[in-house]
């Protein structure tokens, strides 16, 4: 019996130790088929030397993101409410109403808080604000000054704390150097977001049929920049940068399949020459005043000022015979008062008015009819001076007595500045 359990114990032994033997294998096993901790670390826990990492555009964006700003254009409408028949009774104004009518992109020019953008960015504004990307602030901003022909603007932004970006000499652009563009496409959602092509061509002619300010349709040539880096809805206005950071061009527009081409078209992009708005910039620097520009922030849109409304009686006459000229759409003509006479030895006549001019504007407002001029003459007294801009068209003259125009008969035509000074005659007409 001893025997017997002598040899149980010890093939119950033998048995154990196989088991730890198999146990030891199996663990070394899976240890060589695994990973081991430190060198998964090695993988996963690693770092980036952003000083290493080189590239012409890493700069830039430093220098010149932050000041690109978003611009937005309000515009205030107001709606009638009739309960007669037309506008007979009953009828009321609503309440003016402001709504955001469209954005677009700046950039910071001087230390004096001006902004460089597109025209068609700010037209039509009755209020314009621009907004900031380190704070996500809104500022109000002031027209200074505009060409509406070369699509460009200058904003004021009293206290805007933002460094300017140097100009650079678009003149000296090579076609297939790098083009930065940098805006805010499609709003704030992508603010300043950074694209990089190169500068495909120079001196590209680009025709528009555009309407100017007083409904007269005209065909504009202008000489831009192309290129491929992608310009979006809402990058109108921002920057076009080199490789020194320098603000070469402002992007104006893209060329889409889905608009007036057929063809499918890609990365065609254009951007107005920096040196074409320079005579601009450096005007509004001229007449920069700190005071004026405190003082009237957010005051001025597009520089559309409203009527004056008040009675013509006892007030002074320009001495002219007037109807409206409304074309109801883009014309070759502006729509205005359309002057038909003008009375001998009358301010008008001494002012340079005469038969067939188109009035368009009186003291940077813009007349767009009879009735229009005379609330605007109504807010004056004797001895103002006007600024009057008429359009002039000898083909114009011929119907000064007619009812109609034959605009077959109308050439090219001009805008002409005249200074008159008001007085009062009895028997002078308007």
């Amino acid at each position: 019996m001893k025997k017997h359990a002598s040899l149980s114990f010890g093939l119950l032994a033998v048995l154990l130790a196989v088991v730890m033997i198999a146990t030891t294998l199996i663990n070394a096993g899976a240890a060589t088929n695994g990973i081991p901790d430190t060198e998964i670390d090695a993988i996963v826990n690693t770092t980036t030397d952003a000083s290493q990492v080189t590239s012409p555009f890493i700069q830039v964006a430093n220098d010149v993101r932050n000041s690109v700003v978003g611009v937005n254009n309000y515009t205030t409408t107001q709606s009638y409410y009739g309960y007669g028949f037309g506008y007979g009774y009953g009828g009321r104004n609503s309440e003016p109403r402001e709504s955001l009518a469209g954005t677009g992109s700046g950039v910071v020019i001087s230390n004096y808080g001006h902004v460089l953008t597109n025209y068609h960015v700010v037209e039509g504004s009755s209020r314009v604000t621009v907004t900031t990307a380190l704070d996500e602030s809104e500022h109000e901003a002031t027209v200074v000054g505009y060409d509406s022909d070369l699509d460009i603007a200058v904003l004021q932004v009293p206290g805007l704390d933002l460094k300017a970006v140097p100009l650079g000499d678009s003149d000296q652009l090579q076609v297939g150097e790098w083009a930065i563009v940098i805006g805010n496409p499609l709003g704030e959602d992508f603010a300043r977001t950074l694209t990089v092509g190169v500068v495909s061509a120079i001196d590209r002619e680009v025709k528009d049929s555009t309407t100017d300010r007083y409904g007269r349709r005209t065909t504009i040539s202008n000489t831009m920049i192309q290129v491929d880096a992608a310009i979006n809805s809402g990058n109108s206005g921002g920057g076009l940068f080199n490789t020194l950071g320098q603000l070469q061009g402002i992007p104006a527009r893209k060329y889409s399949s889905n608009g007036f081409f057929s063809a499918s078209i890609d990365n065609i992009g254009m951007c107005i020459p920096i040196n074409v708005a320079k005579p601009l910039i450096q005007q509004v620097l001229k007449d920069y005043d700190a005071f004026a520009a405190t003082a009237s922030a957010g005051r001025s849109g597009s520089g559309n000022d409203a009527a004056v409304n008040s009675p013509l009686q006892g007030k002074p006459r320009l001495g002219i015979t007037v109807t409206t000229i409304n074309t109801g759409a883009a014309s070759v003509i502006p729509q205005g008062a359309f002057v038909k006479v003008v009375d001998e030895n009358s301010p008008a006549a001494e002012g340079g008015i005469q038969p067939g001019d188109i009035i368009v504007e009186v003291d940077g407002t813009v007349i767009s009819s009879h009735t229009a001029l005379t609330q605007k003459l109504a807010g004056y007294n004797e001895g103002d001076q006007l600024a009057i801009k008429v359009f002039r068209d000898e083909g114009l003259a011929q119907f000064a007595d007619q009812n109609g125009i034959d605009l077959s008969q109308v050439g090219e035509g001009q805008y002409i500045d005249l200074t008159v000074t008001l007085r009062v005659i009895d028997d002078l007409n308007m």
